[in-house]
């Protein structure tokens, strides 16, 4: 019976029980498709990965991304837990990892402190910002328990937006973020009349006071009732503002999770690129448990 070693880590954080947690399965070889997607759901976090080799000796790894009930693209928070779990077992080159995703090629860069010790990791998103499709203001506040005044449209109305993975993004009043909570039924309304979102719909509130913002991230249709620290959302978040903001780049400092008891923090770097609006997004990351699976 083979054994399939895994590691779990706190992301966005530089203490024990905060920021996202996530579980790595560093050796993945021989598990199929629907045992990755089964162990995902058994641990119920926001995601799990699976380290497989890379396709291109020139890379590090392949990287697959499971939620509860699905693949993913691309994510923030796996991307940088994944590569702290291996620069810890010494996997990288001189400080940089590069993973091969559905999306594209991921290259992270590891931080250590000055004894060494791995503390954290800032990922480059694979794709410039992309916009889609627009979303009523009343509908999105019913989503997420609120008044339609509470959303604010002059900056952007809510917009489905990407840089590798869809979020749609959504401006509220800075005393509404606070009491907001999803409400399935409109999700499953919203989603259900608007085909184009392809059954992703993935909430991404923020409250912003100039560089500085709070955010919440609601996915109940993917299982998520509320994600502690959505990296993949606060890149494209970045990206957003500043084509909104004009200039060659920007920094943004986002805190979320503390809601739920799981403050995570997450720096955020934004510029123009030749193909658009691209970002970086890194935080700390805390080791925590290591077991194995016999399968």
């Amino acid at each position: 019976m083979p054994s399939f070693p895994y590691e779990t880590v706190d992301v966005f954080t530089d203490k024990p029980f905060g920021g996202n947690p996530l579980a790595v399965f560093t050796a993945a070889q021989g598990l199929t498709d629907a045992q990755m997607q089964a162990l995902a759901a058994e641990m119920n976090y926001s995601e799990t990965t699976f380290v497989l080799p890379p396709d291109d000796p020139a890379n590090d790894a392949r990287v697959r991304i499971f939620h509860r009930t699905a693949e993913m693209p691309f994510a923030g928070h796996p991307n940088v837990g994944t590569a702290c779990v291996l620069a810890r077992h010494g996997r990288d080159r001189n400080g940089v990892l590069r993973f091969e995703q559905m999306a594209g090629l991921v290259e992270i860069a590891v931080e250590r402190n000055g004894t060494g010790a791995v503390t954290g990791a800032v990922i480059a998103a694979p794709q410039a910002l992309s916009l889609g499709l627009e979303l009523p203001a009343d509908s999105i506040a019913a989503c997420a328990g609120l008044a339609a005044g509470d959303v604010l449209t002059a900056p952007h109305k809510p917009v489905q937006a990407s840089l590798g993975v869809k979020f749609v993004l959504t401006q509220v009043a800075p005393e509404a973020l606070g009491r907001a909570a999803p409400d399935l039924a409109a999700f499953r309304r919203l989603e259900g009349q608007n085909p184009e979102l392809q059954g992703r719909l993935s909430l991404f509130l923020y409250a912003r006071d100039g560089s500085r913002i709070r955010a919440r991230m609601f996915a109940p249709l993917a299982g998520t009732w509320e994600d502690p620290a959505t990296g993949s959302a606060s890149a494209t978040l970045g990206a957003l503002l500043l084509s909104l903001d004009g200039g060659e780049a920007a920094a943004y400092t986002i805190t979320q999770g503390v809601e739920m008891g799981r403050p995570s923090l997450l720096n955020v770097s934004s510029r123009r690129a030749s193909d658009g609006y691209r970002s970086r997004v890194g935080g700390a990351c805390a080791p925590m448990f290591r077991g194995e699976v016999d399968l």
